[in-house]
């Protein structure tokens, strides 16, 4: 893929956004959702602007550029707003991490023609349509939920852009969902105490060490949305079966779940240590559904060392050609 035509897309994004932010006197990211409904409707709204930015808008579309250049050059634009903005709950999913989990999702759907996603904490939609870009199939139905105005705004702007079929729901993803279970649900997993208790009660993972968690909660709730025998690919805490002190998550995951994977990332892939993040890999129960001989563990070494990372994916697809890709074929016969 070509940096410079990221590097174009980013501009016409950033140039575009800064002048609406100016012009109509909102934040850099509103700026930004309303360039991408002007690029995708393929109209001006900013009347006053409409002579400048038409001119900006005629160069995006461009020859041989790819939904991964769409979403890459999106990112940036966001990563930018993101910087200036005063939630910190606006954090995105590492890019490297991205393209990581879409491996992964490759992997572990690699028999299926068509397939179904779902992220309950989708965001700006960066993880769900990274995951989709790399597909080896276009024959997915994606579906998001995201709380967040501004948020759910970014992630529709981003699927629309990128031409991709998701369905957004704004609401609590841990309120009931009109969502039919999916193949395959992945989630980038908020952490921290869930506010609503009333509801938390009505989880089996509502106290987990005496405290409502949304990470356990999430969780809890990917697993009722999944269908039966499939996965889940969630990043997680790394102290979070340390948190589990009581047992209560180990006796669920083992009445619910089959865990095929657990990977650390690399700690310098984020800014504090106490954010650092796991992978956790599962696949629900059902029929034919038991444990590989070997769970895949590991600690994944820096993305940028490419001879450690060479091994390691060799090891990786090892891992799933004789413990995953193997034994499915074996149930299913």
């Amino acid at each position: 893929m070509q940096r410079s035509m990221v590097d174009h897309l980013f501009a016409i994004f950033d140039q575009s956004a800064e002048l609406i932010e100016k012009e109509e006197d909102v934040s850099y990211l509103e700026a930004l959702c309303l360039t991408g409904e002007n690029i995708f409707r393929e109209t001006v709204s900013q009347k006053s602007l409409e002579n400048k930015l038409s001119g900006l808008y005629a160069h995006f579309f461009q020859e041989g550029m790819s939904a991964e250049d769409v979403r890459r050059s999106f990112q940036l634009a966001v990563l930018k707003g993101m910087k200036s903005s005063t939630q910190t709950q606006h954090q995105m999913t590492p890019d490297s991490v991205v393209i990581f989990i879409g491996y992964l999702v490759n992997r572990l759907l690699s028999s299926r023609q068509q397939f179904s996603i779902l992220d309950p904490a989708a965001g700006t939609g960066n993880l769900l349509t990274g995951i989709m870009n790399q597909s080896h199939t276009d024959d997915i139905r994606g579906y998001g939920v995201e709380i967040d105005d501004l948020l759910i705004k970014l992630a529709c702007t981003n699927a629309n852009l990128q031409q991709k079929d998701i369905e957004f729901f704004h609401q609590d993803s841990l309120r009931p969902m009109l969502v039919d279970p999916v193949d395959i649900t992945v989630c980038d997993s908020p952490v921290g105490i869930y506010p609503d208790q009333k509801n938390a009660e009505t989880f089996k993972l509502g106290k987990v060490d005496s405290q409502s968690y949304s990470h356990f909660l999430m969780i809890e709730q990917g697993l009722k949305y999944t269908k039966q025998a499939g996965y889940l690919v969630y990043l997680i805490p790394n102290d979070l079966f340390i948190q589990d002190k009581n047992k209560v998550f180990h006796k669920f995951l083992y009445d619910e779940a089959v865990i095929l994977g657990l990977l650390q990332l690399p700690i310098s892939l984020f800014q504090n240590e106490k954010h650092a993040r796991s992978i956790l890999i599962l696949q629900k129960k059902g029929p034919h559904v038991v444990p590989p001989k070997q769970a895949l563990l590991a600690e994944m070494p820096r993305f940028s060392n490419k001879e450690a990372m060479s091994k390691m994916m060799v090891k990786l697809n090892d891992w799933f050609q004789h413990h995953l890709e193997q034994h499915n074929e074996e149930s299913h016969q």
